[in-house]
């Protein structure tokens, strides 16, 4: 998915993907107050899932791009097909 989609998929679909792993994540204020406004246009959607939407639509749009090769790509899938 790309980064341009998101909102058209916060508008059509509430339905949140499981999620394994746990990231600590510091921002400036003015971010955190325009992902707070974006949950409030989403009533289905969490800060949580916006930010997980855009950290993923953001890594798709980079590997897609630009995809990883040798060392950095390691042996984890890091793309998926949406």
């Amino acid at each position: 998915m790309k980064v341009t989609d998101l909102v058209n998929n916060w508008e059509t679909d509430t339905k949140s993907d499981d999620r394994n792993n746990d990231y600590y994540l510091r921002m400036p204020l003015e971010d955190a107050a325009r992902v707070a406004a974006l949950s409030e246009l989403f009533p289905g959607r969490s800060e949580n899932d916006i930010l997980n939407d855009m950290i993923a639509a953001a890594l798709d749009d980079i590997t897609q791009t630009r995809p990883l090769k040798g060392k950095a790509a390691g042996s984890k899938k890091i793309s998926r097909n949406n």
